[in-house]
């Protein structure tokens, strides 16, 4: 078997992003804390890729990483961390600085308090313009006009003086995308962006994303915990648990045939209308602490399949199929079970 990544192998020249052994690790508070280990990610342009996972899996902290948001008590280290062809691991501070919102760009989930409550939202997407292309402010202006637009905002012209108090949390969001997209990155990273919005609503936004993608040929990170919105948009998908992906490969695939009981348990919580009357399977337990992982397999405490290995070795992700990888000592056993 061979180690696996996200699947997909896009050509060189339609890479978006490229991830090579990541990993992360908290330095603050006397110890090092491994927060995410060993990962891999490929994202072509033009794909939707979603990065899944409960909360405190290690996703955000992956985000942040790759775009080199960190402070001074974060290490990061990687084999490779290439964005739209640039090695940015080769880059001093300043010119990684001018890679954000011009190569890649982050849309984060609080959009109120990513946004400056003093300044109008036409001043904070202009600031792009007049920043990175050296636009004057009338320039500026219309260039945030025409994303507000762009972005589904309902008469552009008006509300582009509006404070973002003004703005539903709807809104909000989509003018958090607007400022992401401003300077046309080939590398879109959207963490848990419809989080704190109603069902319709998330539902507008990743019909938005989804349709920036067609048209502007990026590639898309999709961070979430809501397996609802991974069948919807995602072309492929990485499962993470505990600061490690443990699967991955065509969203269609996995989802319908996982080979990790942590997919296969995600799914089976999902609550089915069609079935009234019983209880709503979970997961038992709760993920562990990136501080006290535990040997071997850091799901054997809540799966219902480990056995002595599971505990005392932890399994490597490799491939299971064309695509397809996993990280679980039983995933062609599981994957025979599910077939047969």
């Amino acid at each position: 078997m061979t180690t696996g990544s996200t699947g997909g192998s896009a050509a060189e020249g339609q890479v978006a992003l490229r991830v090579r052994d990541l990993n992360v690790t908290f330095t603050g508070g006397g110890r090092a804390v491994h927060a995410v280990r060993n990962v891999d990610l490929d994202v072509a342009r033009g794909e939707f890729v979603a990065l899944l996972g409960e909360s405190g899996s290690g996703k955000s902290v992956t985000a942040r990483a790759i775009m080199g948001l960190t402070d001074e008590y974060t290490r990061v280290e990687a084999a490779e961390l290439v964005v739209a062809g640039t090695d940015i691991l080769t880059l001093g501070d300043e010119k990684r600085r001018l890679m954000r919102g011009e190569r890649m760009s982050l849309v984060l989930q609080d959009a109120l308090s990513a946004l400056n409550p003093v300044m109008t939202i036409g001043n904070q997407i202009g600031e792009l313009f007049r920043v990175h292309r050296g636009a004057t402010r009338k320039q500026a202006r219309a260039s945030a006009i025409e994303l507000l637009g762009l972005v589904g905002i309902p008469a552009p012209k008006n509300r582009v003086d509006d404070y973002p108090h003004q703005f539903s949390g709807g809104m909000r969001q989509r003018i958090l995308i607007a400022m992401a997209i401003a300077l046309e990155p080939e590398m879109l990273i959207a963490d848990e962006p419809t989080t704190a919005l109603d069902v319709t609503v998330q539902a507008q936004i990743l019909d938005l994303l989804g349709r920036l993608r067609d048209q502007l040929g990026m590639g898309v990170l999709l961070i979430t915990h809501d397996l609802g919105v991974v069948m919807e948009v995602a072309d492929r998908l990485a499962v993470m648990y505990a600061g490690r992906i443990v699967e991955s490969g065509a969203a269609d695939t996995v989802l319908g045939l996982p080979a990790h009981p942590y997919t296969q348990a995600l799914l089976r919580s999902i609550p089915d209308a069609a079935v009234k009357g019983q209880e709503l399977l979970t997961i038992p337990g709760s993920p562990p602490s990136p501080a006290q992982t535990p040997p071997g397999c850091s799901f054997n405490p809540r799966c219902h399949l480990a056995i002595e290995v599971c505990r005392t070795e932890r399994p490597p992700l490799v491939d299971v199929a064309l695509g397809r990888a996993s990280a679980c000592h039983r995933s062609e056993e599981l994957l025979h079970d599910l077939v047969h």
